[in-house]
């Protein structure tokens, strides 16, 4: 049994984590300072620490086997308007939390990566060697962590391994998205299904794929988890592993609607509008070096099985 510090262990993706940890017999504390995440998200028999990134160092000493970093500051759009948000508490609230690790003699960290480092790509599927130029803040603060990761492991001997996700959805459990403003598409879906919503805007019907809608990689939230517990036991001293995560094919915006209305049986009205600016037809990604170097295969690649299990978190986070 070990023992791991969990920072933004009460959003979505650290929440689920969180509970794979407990599950798997770990002791864990989670640090969040509940600006985006959500107290009910926080496991039962995890201990709970309210704080931000910054105060790391009140709660981690010797006793920790390691750190799962999820803390950060995530909408693509606030990201562009308030740039300064996104450096202080992505970078500068990393570089803290990793003074702290070294300062408490804890040498692995698993960071909560992301897609968006890469910006627009060259080709797809996107493997790790793809060239990284992300097209906004956000993208541009993860890639900068990563570095900085990559630094400290060469510096100072950390073992860490860095988890760029694609689309991460469904729920597990309890567990699942409370995005607040909501900017995912199938929670979007949902809220048309269930008439919190006029209707589900298409952002253009004339991309180069099948059916003229972009295409992204959507990956269970469950499988997401597995593959951090794997990277624990995959880090190496002195090592900056790189992995992404996606099921390795995609789904276009009209197939994830037409999953929704058969997975609740509700009609969805959908309004087609022109191109948003920035938005590549296709983004999947390759995750054969995660298979390689983790032993991580998705067990949840199913659309329907992962909308099937955001939807009844839905209706039980809205007591339907």
């Amino acid at each position: 049994m070990s023992k791991y510090l969990v920072t933004g262990g009460a959003g979505y993706v650290g929440s689920v984590v969180a509970a794979h940890l407990l599950e798997a017999g770990h002791r864990v504390t989670v640090l969040d300072d509940l600006s985006t995440g959500f107290r009910e998200g926080v496991p039962a028999g995890a201990e709970f620490v309210e704080g931000r990134i910054q105060e790391a160092g009140k709660v981690l000493d010797s006793s920790f086997d390691g750190v799962l970093h999820f803390a950060a500051s995530s909408q693509v759009g606030e990201s562009v308007v308030d740039p300064e948000k996104y450096w202080r508490n992505n970078v500068a609230g990393s570089l803290e939390l990793i003074a702290a690790m070294r300062a408490a003699g804890v040498r692995t960290l698993v960071f909560s990566s992301t897609a968006a480092t890469y910006g627009e790509p060259e080709s797809v599927p996107i493997a790790e060697t793809a060239r990284t130029a992300p097209t906004n803040t956000y993208g541009a603060t993860k890639l900068a962590v990563d570095h900085l990761i990559t630094s400290e492991a060469l510096a100072h001997g950390l073992a860490a391994v860095s988890l760029r996700y694609f689309n991460v959805a469904g729920a597990y459990g309890a567990y699942g998205e409370r995005h607040d403003p909501e900017s995912h598409l199938i929670p979007l879906v949902f809220q048309a299904a269930l008439g919190q919503r006029e209707h589900i805007a298409v952002y253009g019907d004339d991309y180069p794929t099948p059916d003229g809608t972009c295409i992204r990689d959507y990956i269970h939230v469950a499988d997401l988890a597995d593959a951090h517990l794997l990277a624990l036991a995959a880090a190496k001293p002195g090592e900056h592993l790189i992995c992404n995560l996606g099921n390795g094919s995609g789904f276009s915006v009209r197939e994830v609607i037409e999953s929704v209305k058969r997975v609740t049986g509700r009609e969805i009205p959908v309004v087609v509008s022109g191109r948003r600016a920035g938005d590549p037809a296709v983004l999947v990604a390759s995750a054969e070096r995660a298979h390689q170097a983790l032993g991580w295969t998705p067990r949840r690649p199913n659309l329907d099985d992962i909308v099937a299990d955001a939807w009844k978190f839905t209706l039980e986070k809205n007591g339907l």
